[in-house]
């Protein structure tokens, strides 16, 4: 019943919420909230069933054990802690563990058409950095089987009337209003800098319009544009997260962009080859002859190198991304290895994804998917031809650092109003947008499970932090979203304004062309200066851009230029960061500090955005961050919570090697582990 008399403010206006971004992350946090009795106004860039979480193709991790390997909730927090180089804080990581078998059986239940086994089980698959098969999927599409589950969810609430404290319907007034094709633009902050709502522009219309809410949550995905070709969506810019950045939010680890070994090179996008086709028996190798001219189904079985196969015989091509991805690098870059073409008379910067031996039923039943869109890009069927792969940007382990409340065993609090809280007050964010769950690498088929679990944890604490609110925002005076519309305003009538001679689409070009070349797999502190010099110049240009539209509808165009801006400024946290931290880890990577330092580097990098007046952005780091939830003044360190799973050295190359308990892996786990991993070890 407190929930209930919440809901209409002393003004007589229903309080709502708000949620930004129709993605897995997003309509997870809007079911949940509903299921507390919080009415939201949801919030999408594109219409839902567009959102990014539709492209995800292999699957979400769950320890059900369905196949009797000794794999456990304990297993998977170890896997992921370990294959994220032990930079993430490790009670959200065991809450998500925990957690994932029952969000499997929830997304079993709302109707998901998971693969199952001959017996009527869910099937399972193995994925990158686990000996065990722990991965549920539904075919090679499972993103979007997820994302349209959940869409019917919200769509339900979308008819349910908002009720009063006695039970009573509030005319016209649903628990979840939508709001599609609308840009996120900035927060509406009040004095005190708490989160009152947010402003957004409608892209039909392009009029802005301020939006009060009693907490507000970002659910806004990465920032893969930022490197222009990559696995990801256009819509992908991060440009939600760099206007709250811009407005006081914390960013932190922006320098850990995970690089995913198998994608198809394009001229305008790089399309994702998943990793569940290694799960499923895939395996990446080169001619041993660097001038190799026979097409790769041609080449003899004892003419090919499966070079991860023999560099980590207990994982082979199932290794984490980020050593499959140097590994693939390295072959190509540094030893010239890669495919060879007559046409061109040089090896390419490409290597053979063969799924050639394996059953064509078992291919069509499960991987589908992927294969139809290889065949239908590369032009060749995969079926019959090793496919031709390189890496590509992929996923960003960094994004708005948030906060939780450690339980007693280790998890998180149920419904604490710090979990996935910004340091803004009010302010929440989960899924990508957000770099809680991942550490410095992140380990295949934990994304989609992470997205989902951020969202059943922020609708609980948002619902928390609204029912501890001592003033509703609906009661504020109106001015307060005026003046920050009229900042939006003028904000976007500068940028029509813009009639300088650059080309915003030839800034992007060449901001993604750096990006791309010099801050992702492998990183020197000499030439992330010329980045940074680089992000200097293109701001200054970005002053001088001219506007490609100044219609007043549909304005794509001076969309753009402003997520350039945005785009930029992340681009410099990224690069910044990766130039301050002098070590390798995870999915950062410096030959000049080869190794993993813990005595100086095990924190998390919380950067702070701090302009320098002259139209240049700039990062400011530091180690610890005072904040406000509910009232309650609270700080937060760069350290990371690493009270459940001792670091140690990180080896793939022998079966078994995330399981040693002599670093501090809890008791009875390596007898738990022993078997499955000599058998997958044969399996190899």
């Amino acid at each position: 019943m407190a929930q209930k008399k919440s809901i209409v403010s002393e003004s007589g206006k229903v309080r709502r919420v708000a949620v930004v971004g129709g993605g897995l992350a997003g309509l997870t946090a809007v079911f949940k909230l509903c299921e507390a009795g919080i009415p939201v106004d949801l919030f999408s860039l594109v219409p839902v069933k567009r959102s990014h979480s539709v492209c995800a193709q292999g699957g979400i991790n769950a320890s059900v054990n369905t196949k009797g390997e000794g794999d456990s909730p304990e297993v998977h927090l170890e896997e992921t802690v370990y294959g994220g180089d032990f930079l993430a804080n490790q009670p959200p990581v065991k809450g998500m563990a925990y957690a994932a078998p029952g969000i499997v059986f929830m997304l079993d239940r709302m109707g998901v058409p998971f693969n199952r086994t001959s017996e009527g089980l869910l099937d399972f698959r193995r994925f990158g950095g686990t000996l065990f098969h722990r991965t549920a999927f539904a075919g090679a599409t499972t993103g979007q089987q997820l994302l349209y589950a959940l869409d019917e969810q919200v769509r339900r609430w979308e008819t349910v009337d908002v009720e009063d404290e006695r039970g009573v319907s509030i005319p016209g007034e649903r628990m979840v209003r939508k709001h599609e094709l609308w840009d996120f633009v900035g927060l509406v902050l009040d004095d005190e800098g708490r989160c009152r709502g947010l402003v957004a522009q409608d892209m039909k219309t392009m009029e802005l319009e301020a939006f009060p809410a009693d907490a507000v949550c970002l659910a806004t995905g990465g920032p893969g544009i930022v490197f222009g070709r990559s696995t990801n969506s256009v819509i992908n810019t991060g440009t939600a997260a760099s206007a709250a950045y811009r407005q006081g939010a914390c960013y932190a680890n922006g320098e850990f962009i995970q690089v995913h070994p198998t994608a198809i090179p394009g001229a305008d996008k790089l399309r994702l080859i998943s990793e569940s086709v290694r799960g499923e028996g895939g395996r990446v190798w080169v001619p041993r002859d660097p001038k190799e001219k026979r097409r790769g189904r041609d080449v003899p079985e004892k003419e090919r190198d499966y070079f991860l196969e023999a560099k980590y015989p207990g994982y082979g091509n199932l290794v984490p991304r980020d050593i499959a991805a140097r590994e693939l690098f390295l072959k190509c870059f540094h030893d010239e290895r890669g495919i060879f073409s007559p046409k061109s008379g040089k090896n390419e910067l490409e290597v053979y994804l063969d799924v050639t031996h394996l059953p064509k039923d078992v291919l069509s039943k499960k991987l589908a998917g992927v294969l139809e869109i290889y065949e239908r890009f590369a032009g060749e069927d995969p079926y019959e031809n090793p496919m031709r792969i390189f890496p590509a940007v992929h996923y960003s382990m960094g994004g708005l650092w948030v906060d939780f409340e450690k339980s007693a065993d280790g998890k998180l609090v149920a419904g604490s109003p710090r979990n996935q809280a910004t340091n803004i007050e009010g302010l929440y964010a989960a899924g990508e947008v957000d770099y809680q769950y991942h550490g410095a690498n992140r380990l295949g088929a934990n994304s989609l499970l992470s997205c989902i679990y951020a969202g059943m944890v922020v609708g609980p604490s948002m619902a928390s932090y609204v029912k501890n609110l001592d003033k509703s925002a609906w009661d504020l005076p109106k001015s307060l979203f005026e003046k920050a519309r009229k900042r939006e305003q003028k904000a976007y009538e500068s940028v029509l304004g813009m009639d300088g001679d650059e080309n915003p689409y030839v800034l992007h070009k060449e901001l993604g062309d750096t990006m791309l070349r010099d801050c992702t797999i492998e990183r020197d502190n000499k030439v992330l200066d010329t980045v940074i010099a680089k992000i200097d110049e293109l701001e200054d240009r970005y002053g001088k851009v001219g506007v490609t539209d100044t219609g007043s509808r549909m304005n794509q165009g001076a969309q753009f230029v402003r997520h350039l801006g945005n785009m930029l400024v992340l681009a410099r946290v990224i690069a910044s960061g990766a130039r301050q931290r002098d070590e390798s880890r995870g999915a950062h990577y410096k030959p000049e500090f080869a190794k993993r330092d813990d005595d100086n580097w095990l924190r998390t990098t919380m950067a702070l955005y701090k302009g320098d007046g002259g139209g240049r952005s700039a990062v400011s780091f530091v180690r610890s961050l005072d904040y406000v939830v509910c009232g309650k003044s609270l700080q937060a360190t760069d350290a990371v919570d690493i009270s459940l799973v001792k670091p140690r050295a990180r080896k793939y190359d022998t079966a078994g090697a995330a399981s040693s308990t002599s670093a501090g892996a809890p008791s009875g786990r390596a007898s738990k582990a022993k078997e499955p991993a000599a058998a997958a070890e044969k399996g190899a």
